[in-house]
């Protein structure tokens, strides 16, 4: 089993997932999306969640805020737990936890006008002020960088950037303490990508948000993130701060990870080599075995390894420090 990922002497973090497992099940087929996932967030942090498409980390977020019911596991809201809550507990819980989708096209209602589609919380909330609900739209689209003539026009008629406004300023107006961006960046072109990633920042500081960024571009989550986690084939395998992370990578999956982010220089380019991670196969040492649990190796810095591979991890770190 995974060690709990915070200091009980600290403050109550955030949001604190302890043994998440979602399984889904088709005929006799068992596909293990999540296997006890355990991280928590601090108030006002960004924790980045990264890893190649089909490791687990939108499903994570998705169970989360409730669109799965997990298989097993606990998930804890500034300190009481959200897992299994009925409809009118997860009403309520709409106004602390909002979600940003992947793609800012299909996960707004093409037959909506904006106006609608932001507004739409705050009237399922119950929120019926005309002049109240107006304030507060357009208030959130000065915010999110549009304007208040975007209001009566449709999803289609605005670019990818600004589709992701919208979804940003639906999920800003709800004024919650913690939001799930999943993949927000990843559809759009890389210049509009630096635009809505200084929002987001922005955002961050304005209103005092706790962000949980997954993604699987290393390079913004290292520029956006506090701490990272990095999941492989459902299991959190490396959890560090985002400098540490970086600097002193120990997992073999996530030097493998960053052995794959390009640079702007052809020379580096050109010599560049990929580093392939086959557990328990080439000489790599199988992380992912049943012994294998989530250990701390140096402070704050956690990976899934044996206790075995632990020791000789400790020493590799001293090493590199």
């Amino acid at each position: 089993m995974a060690v709990r990922i915070n200091d009980d002497n600290a403050a109550e973090p955030l949001l604190k997932v302890e043994h998440l497992c979602q399984y889904f099940k088709k005929g006799k087929t068992v596909n293990k999306a999540v296997s006890d996932v355990s991280f928590t967030i601090n108030k006002g942090e960004v924790f980045g969640l990264v890893g190649e498409s089909g490791c687990g980390k939108t499903t994570t977020g998705r169970a989360i805020i409730g669109l799965y019911q997990p298989t097993s596991g606990e998930i804890f809201y500034d300190g009481e737990r959200i897992d299994g809550l009925g409809k009118k507990g997860r009403k309520k819980l709409a106004s602390k936890i909002q979600m940003i989708y992947q793609d800012p096209i299909s996960s707004l209602d093409p037959r909506m006008t904006v106006y609608d589609i932001i507004a739409e919380g705050l009237l399922i909330k119950g929120e019926r002020r005309g002049d109240y609900l107006d304030s507060k739209v357009y208030g959130i689209l000065e915010l999110v960088g549009l304007t208040r003539e975007h209001a009566s026009r449709y999803p289609h008629e605005f670019s990818g950037g600004q589709r992701q406004r919208i979804g940003i300023a639906r999920a800003v107006i709800m004024e919650p303490e913690l939001i799930i961006a999943d993949e927000p960046v990843s559809a759009l072109d890389v210049s509009v990508q630096a635009q809505v990633i200084n929002l987001l920042n922005d955002l961050r500081e304005r209103l005092n948000l706790t962000i949980l960024f997954i993604a699987h571009d290393l390079s913004v989550v290292k520029y956006f993130s506090d701490r990272i986690g990095v999941m492989y084939f459902g299991r959190m395998v490396e959890l560090a701060p985002s400098n540490e992370l970086f600097n002193h990578p120990l997992h073999p999956y996530t030097k493998s990870l960053l052995s794959a982010i390009p640079l702007p220089d052809p020379v580096y380019e050109k010599m560049r080599k990929r580093q392939i991670y086959n557990p328990g196969k080439d000489g790599d040492p199988d992380f992912l075995n049943e012994d294998a649990a989530l250990l701390e190796v140096s402070a704050g810095h956690y990976v899934m390894c044996t206790e075995k591979i632990r020791a000789s991890l400790s020493g590799e770190f001293n090493e590199n420090v």
